[in-house]
This record gives structure tokens, C-alpha cells and sequence, in this order.
């Protein structure tokens, strides 16, 4: 896979995560992590950090009788946002990212 293709897949996947959550990752990790070092790099991160933001949404969700369900749910869909769209940027000008706030569960 040529560079610029990496770079519009590894963008392409972490602008999905806004809209999808985690399978645009997961689908990506699965189906592209074979085809260089910086698209497996990118959709590693995404995919940790969409997993993070995932469990945070349960545990929202979870709290949310208790009104603090209702400020951990929005601030994930703020940080998912945010994040996603800092981390397109740098995939498209071929520079690594690493999200704050994500737990590794895959390399």
C-alpha cells in the first residue's frame, strides 16, 4: 500500500469513530494492519482508544440514574470528537498520535 493511501485509510478511520465508535477500528485493524507499519500504528491507537471510550460510555450509561451518568456520556461524545478529529489531522499529514486518556488492549 503506498504512503498516501496508508495516510487516507489511518484518516478515514479515525474521522469513523465519530459517527460508528469502534468498528471503523476494528475493521480497519483487522482488515489493514498487514499492509505497513504506520496504517497498523493508526488503527492499533483508534482502535484502544475507541475501546476506552466504549467502556466509559457502559459505565455511563450504567451511572446514568445517578446524574453523573449523564456528565461521563457527554464528555465521551466531547473527547471522541475531539480526539478523533486531532488524530485525523496528524494521520493525514503522515505523524503518529497517540490519544491521552486510552488503555492498550492492542499493538
Amino acid at each position: 500500500m503506498s504512503a498516501s493511501d496508508e495516510r487516507l485509510w489511518a484518516t478515514l478511520i479515525h474521522l469513523g469513530g465519530i459517527v460508528f465508535g469502534f468498528l471503523p477500528a476494528l475493521i480497519g485493524y483487522l482488515a489493514l494492519r498487514d499492509r505497513g507499519a504506520f496504517i497498523r500504528r493508526h488503527t492499533a491507537t483508534a482502535l484502544n482508544f475507541q475501546l476506552t471510550m466504549l467502556i466509559a460510555s457502559i459505565v455511563g450509561a450504567i451511572l446514568i440514574v445517578a446524574v453523573v451518568g449523564i456528565v461521563i456520556v457527554a464528555a465521551v461524545t466531547v473527547l471522541v470528537t475531539v480526539f478523533s478529529i486531532i488524530a485525523a489531522v496528524h494521520a493525514n499529514r503522515g505523524e503518529d498520535y497517540r490519544y491521552p486518556l486510552s488503555i492498550t488492549f492492542v499493538h
